[in-house]
């Protein structure tokens, strides 16, 4: 037996006395890098993924990998390196493994430098020594990114919401709602999102803050994060509207390009029935648009007012006096209605129309004309109303009039 245990130590002493020794041998030290296969080429600033690899059959008491410059990359490493011990055909070792996202700054043939893993091993009496071994290069061959004016965002998953603080029309008067877009992109790093689009709307009031980007990494790519925040509140006494958000993509795992649109939202205030009307002549008047009336109107002005004192007395209603409305020169709200509806004015001229029908009394015509308003603005499919027609059939629909037996 004890012949036995001295044979078995004379035969493992050759190998033991060899691993402490100061001669390294090839087999000893492996380090290599390897680029993911994905199937296609990889497009300029397109995610590349490298993983670094190295197998110690020796004891390393130091170690630093050392990364070569990336001359036309950008890089990022997906977390800390990982150590574990391993058998390998029977054979327990050391290995470390270590991933990281590369995007290369235009296309052609790019080569990654060697990578240098700088070592720190024992020899037969048990002194350091320093030892470096070295991964070889690594060529990629990278195809440009397509030519276009929206800006070039390729990614591996892309997740967006949108949300409102409150219910965005419901809102109290003179209160504003925070609109909140999250988007969440794999493979990208914080800096390659896209810009904070600026948000528009035609009466309402917009309050942009400033865009926050947040990074997690993780081994199939950095999940970047951008919260874009605006205030908003309407910029009239009733309601606006919120324009579509585009956003573009390039989906790496189908190789196509994608866009997403975030539809238009209405803002408006829970109470939307139009404030008191005003006096005649008063709102929104200015000194250019104030004209005297001449001799025609004064004289066309005494015939109507002979003429209702006249029904007055004797108690006779004419029908028609309603229809005086319907005359820009003699009604205020008439000719404004016209004028927004000319200068493409869409929150001006709804307001008008709503004071209108609040001042002449209901008429189903007139609320017909204002939910087929309504519609063409705030639906997504329709086609933009036609304010000039709108005003014309408006003003010309007649109010509902009661009488008394």
């Amino acid at each position: 037996m004890r012949v036995l245990a001295l044979l078995l130590c004379l035969w493992c002493l050759p190998g033991f006395v060899l691993a402490q020794s100061r001669t390294v041998l090839p087999e000893e030290l492996e380090l290599s890098v390897t680029v993911e296969t994905t199937g296609h080429r990889p497009l300029a600033r397109e995610m590349v993924i490298l993983t670094i690899h190295g197998i110690y059959r020796r004891h390393i008491t130091r170690e630093a990998l050392e990364q070569p410059d990336f001359a036309g990359f950008s890089w990022t490493q997906l977390g800390a390196d990982t150590w574990r011990e391993e058998r390998i055909g029977g054979e327990k070792v050391k290995t470390m493994t270590r991933r990281m996202a590369i995007y290369p700054d235009g296309a052609g043939e790019l080569t990654i430098g060697a990578f240098t893993h700088n070592l720190t091993l024992t020899d037969e009496q048990d002194e350091w020594f320093e030892h470096a071994v070295r991964s070889e290069p690594v060529t990629i061959s990278v195809d440009p990114a397509p030519v276009s004016e929206a800006w070039w965002f390729p990614v591996r998953d892309l997740r967006i919401s949108d949300q409102w603080s409150n219910a965005p029309d419901q809102l109290k008067r003179g209160e504003g709602v925070l609109r909140v877009i999250r988007v969440e992109a794999v493979g990208v790093t914080p800096e390659m999102l896209p810009p904070m689009p600026e948000l528009r709307s035609p009466s309402g009031i917009v309050f942009p803050h400033p865009d926050k980007r947040l990074v997690e990494l993780s081994p199939e790519g950095p999940i970047s994060y951008a919260f874009w925040r605006w205030t908003i509140r309407p910029g009239n006494d009733t309601s606006t509207v919120v324009e579509p958000v585009t956003l573009e993509y390039f989906d790496t795992h189908t190789r196509q390009s994608h866009s997403i649109e975030i539809s238009a939202q209405r803002i408006a205030y829970g109470d939307v029935t139009p404030p008191p009307v005003p006096v005649p002549g008063v709102e929104e008047s200015s000194a250019s648009s104030v004209r005297l009336p001449g001799w025609s109107m004064l004289l066309l002005g005494a015939l109507v007012f002979a003429g209702g004192l006249a029904s007055a007395v004797s108690g006779w209603r004419f029908q028609g006096v309603s229809a005086l409305h319907r005359f820009a020169l003699l009604d205020p709200l008439t000719r404004h209605l016209r004028q927004a509806a000319r200068a493409g004015n869409t929150a001006r001229t709804r307001r008008v129309a709503a004071q209108m029908l609040a001042r002449d009394g209901p008429s189903n015509q007139r609320q017909s004309l204002l939910r087929a308003l309504d519609k063409g603005l705030f639906a997504r499919s329709t086609a933009p109303p036609d304010l000039v027609e709108f005003a014309r059939r408006f003003v010309k629909a007649r109010p509902q009039i009661t009488t008394r037996g």
